[in-house]
């Protein structure tokens, strides 16, 4: 396997010193497809001709570089004593020319201790008469810099040695002095500058605690062996044992480096931040952007594409994660004295009016199939029912197919997920979709085959349905558990919640109540009178009034909190459903939520997630383009139609959004601009009246204020109930904007049996119909031996002397053709008319 790795365009720019056009032009001249773009990456194939062309101007770059690091090195300053060895060392470069080593023969070949500086300043003098006659010099000598071959002096770096720190024990100047010399002497003759000084290579190597306890490990087992006098057998194990615990070091130490080289970070994080990261400066990130063509200032944000770019400058690896998955939201592990048995949560699940909500209801002896409209539940509910054996937290999740998101939630929350079927019924697409949400999720399943009751009821037929998909009940030797029950009777509903018991204990489910509440939001909505309520679902920890939570980008202390029958509760333990007061805000279903020691720092956290939600939002917000212009151009008949959605709940808002997009086709495109929880608002209708859109509202309605301006700025409210019907109005009225089809539908054929030429009215056909009818208005061809020699349309039909509608089969008639004159005896007039039909999505 090759070991390449894939270069960006910018990269190989700077590889091998040619211009990123360059590259581009040559690699489309080798026949590659590319892009003349910096984020550009180049496969193997592309680099290795890269490499082929272009290795000559590497080995420029670096002589150039070498020269370039070595008169700056000229600029160093050395202390004073220092000066003999530089002096000595620039004589040598500069009288190493062939045409002066006669004048400077003696001074040259002396060795440097034994320099005095009257000397040096003799050497001095006749380098600067050597120079003044003649001034060639300078020039040779900079060719010879330039040519020095593979020194060291494109490496240095002006860094304090290690045994500087030992300065005080080496002794006076002249000892320093003359070990500089024989270290110098050891590597070579150093030439021009004192850039050798920043070298480390002939430096001690220093030994590590590590290296020593693993020499001392190593000579104490080769004693101990040596004197044990055990058999080869126990050398072996012993040799194995050592290889074991090595092999574990060396994975544990490639693991450190390869954590320590990728770097977790969210989406849209500022340049400071990212410097800090990368322990580099803001300068360095902002540099590196502008060498990529991005022009940024330290505070701003950059995207993914940007980070994983300058990352790689760095040389290091990006792995992006959401908001939510930060180390803030994550439950963190308790003690085992802590852990405590909680109550089970069961997500009732399947497919729409199948009795979900009826089993729920006479569970917990309620009625909430009467309060919801239409009859199907359009939001989560979560009630905490107690019984004998103990208490069980429900979940009723809706059934219509618009609410996906909301049954996967659901499935995610659960302990246990009870797959609702009624046995009149088929497994329907929703049974489906509910049974593959719970396996995803990896929780146990229980099949409750409802409406027993009725005569055309077959609970079999269901199970070897079942069976077909793979999934086994008990009964028929599998591991799911079934129950037959009538939700509507109660029958068998005991015997389904004690097979959720025992479920529930060979799961061992348990929790620390002891600690601060984490858990999951399962609805929120905009009450008038309380604010913001949202339903959340405590899964650790306790919940009490007064504590400080975060959920989302919103925040807020418990003022009040609920239970599912709107009595007031002081606190909630694991696995407990309740209502909340006090946030500012309504955070999606299925955010995460935490409580906080103080409110300082649930405020900054959830400010920056609020931050990170409207960047993400803003970024992400999708703008038209030239190519997208061009191909509604091209459709000719492209059209939008924009939606605002308020909802009472945000599941609800967030499946009616989701629902509408999908009705999206390639003619008509449906945008959601705004959605949010809450009643219609002044503002919704001021941004819908500047847009050009239609609100709709699901179980809200607007203020008398807002209705009154929507009147005035012409806006369309649709207020809707039940989700099925706010689908089909909205599907309907996109079919309307649909251009409809137009179809021809043949009306009858005539023959021409005689010709007549009249003046002042032209040629005149006497025909006969031979099947169909042909109308006055109606659209004729002339079909002469098969092929159509004309189009047209009728100027009179007349029967006898008369003026006639339209003549029927088998009855002969006068024509003549607005605009034509060519017709023959024995053509055929094909007459038919142009229908419109209107498209459906």
């Amino acid at each position: 396997m090759s070991d390449y790795k894939p270069m960006r365009l910018i990269a190989a720019a700077k590889k091998f010193n040619v211009g990123a056009s360059t590259i581009t032009e040559f690699l489309q001249g080798k026949g590659f497809d590319i892009d003349n773009r910096p984020t550009t990456k180049l496969s193997e194939e592309m680099y290795q001709a890269l490499r082929a062309e272009y290795s000559s101007d590497v080995d420029m770059k670096k002589e150039a570089e070498q020269v370039q690091l070595g008169s700056e090195n000229k600029g160093v300053s050395i202390n004073k004593e220092e000066e003999t060895e530089t002096f000595i060392e620039r004589k040598k470069v500069e009288l190493s020319g062939p045409k002066v080593v006669g004048k400077i023969d003696v001074a040259s070949k002396e060795e440097p201790e034994a320099q005095s500086p009257a000397k040096a300043e003799e050497g001095s003098t006749v380098a600067k008469q050597a120079k003044a006659q003649d001034e060639d010099i300078e020039t040779i000598e900079r060719k010879k810099v330039e040519l020095t071959g593979p020194k060291v002096l494109g490496k240095i770096e002006i860094k304090p040695e290690p045994q500087r720190a030992k300065k005080t024990e080496e002794g006076s100047p002249e000892k320093r002095q003359r070990k500089r010399f024989k270290k110098a002497s050891k590597v070579g003759p150093v030439k021009g500058t004192n850039a050798s000084r920043g070298k480390t290579k002939d430096e001690p190597k220093v030994v590590s605690e590590k290296e020593i306890e693993e020499k001392i490990k190593n000579t104490m087992a080769k004693l101990q062996a040596a004197s044990s006098g055990k058999s080869q057998r126990a050398k072996l194990r012993r040799q194995k044992r050592q290889e074991i615990q090595q092999n574990a070091e060396l994975e544990a130490q490639r693991i450190e480096e390869e954590n320590s080289s990728v770097l977790k970070v969210t989406e849209f994080v500022t340049v400071s931040e990212l410097a800090s990261m990368l322990n580099t400066s803001p300068t360095d990130i902002i540099t590196k952007c502008f060498g990529l063509g991005v022009m940024v200032s330290i505070n701003q944000r950059l995207d993914a594409e940007i980070i994983e770019l300058v990352a790689s400058e760095f040389e290091r690896s990006i792995e992006f994660i959401s908001a939510s998955d930060q180390d803030v939201f994550e439950d963190t592990e308790d003690a085992e004295e802590d852990l405590h048995d909680r109550a089970p949560i069961v997500t009732i699940m399947g497919h729409v009016d199948h009795g979900k909500t009826s089993l729920l209801d006479y569970i917990r002896e309620a009625n909430v199939v009467g309060d919801e409209a239409g009859g199907i539940t359009q939001h989560i509910g979560a009630y905490e029912v107690n019984l004998e054996q103990g208490n069980i937290t429900f979940l009723d999740t809706p059934g219509h197919e618009a609410f996906t998101a909301m049954r996967a939630r659901g499935a995610k929350l659960t302990d246990i997920a009870v797959i609702v079927i009624a046995a009149d019924d088929d497994i329907m697409p929703q049974t489906k979709e509910a049974i593959s949400h719970a396996q995803s999720a990896g929780v146990p399943m229980i099949f409750a085959i409802n409406k027993i009751d009725k005569e055309n009821a077959d609970a079999n037929k269901i199970k070897e349905k079942l069976s077909g998909m793979n999934i086994l009940v008990e009964e028929w030797g599998g591991k799911h558990q079934s129950q037959d029950l009538s939700a509507k009777t109660g029958l068998n509903v005991d015997q389904l919640l004690e097979k959720i018991l025992l479920e529930s204990e060979l799961l061992e489910l348990k929790a620390n109540a002891k600690k601060p509440a984490i858990g999951t939001v399962i609805e929120a909505s905009l009450d008038r009178g309380r604010g913001y309520v949202a339903t959340v679902l405590v899964q650790n920890g306790s919940l009490n009034i007064g504590d400080f939570i975060v959920a989302g980008g919103f925040s807020g202390k418990v003022k009040a909190m609920f239970d599912h029958r709107s009595q007031a509760k002081k606190s909630a333990g694991p696995a407990v459903p309740v209502q909340i007061l006090g946030l500012d805000g309504a955070p999606a279903a299925g955010e995460r939520f935490k409580v906080f020691a103080t409110e300082q720092e649930g405020k900054q956290v959830a400010t920056k997630r609020a931050q990170l939600d409207r960047e993400q939002g803003m970024r992400t917000q999708k703008h038209i383009t030239l190519d997208e212009i061009g191909r509604r151009l091209a459709l000719g008949t492209f059209k939008e139609l924009n939606v605002i959605v308020k909802g009472d709940v945000d599941g609800s808002t967030e499946a009616l959004s989701d629902s509408l997009l999908k009705l999206s086709t390639e003619e008509i495109q449906v945008n959601i601009l705004h959605k949010a929880v809450g009643g219609i608002s002044e503002s919704d209708v001021m941004l819908a009246s500047a847009s050009d859109a239609i609100i709709v509202g699901f179980q809200v309605r607007p203020s008398a204020s807002a209705r009154r301006l929507a009147e005035a700025e012409g806006v369309e409210l649709r207020m809707y109930s039940i989700i099925y019907n706010a689908i089909e109005e909205i599907k309907a009225a996109m079919e309307g904007l649909l251009e409809p089809t137009v179809e021809e539908k043949v009306l009858g054929n005539l023959e021409i049996k005689e010709v007549f030429k009249i003046s002042r009215v032209g040629t005149v056909a006497g025909c006969m119909v031979t099947d169909g009818k042909i109308y006055r208005n109606a659209k004729v061809r002339i079909v002469r031996e098969g092929i159509v020699v004309y189009t047209g349309e009728l100027e009179s039909l007349k029967r006898f002397k008369d003026d006639v509608k339209e003549v029927v089969n088998g009855q002969d008639c006068g024509l003549n053709i607005k605009d034509y004159n060519d017709i023959k005896v024995g053509d055929v007039i094909e007459a038919y008319e142009e229908v419109s039909i209107q498209r459906t999505l």
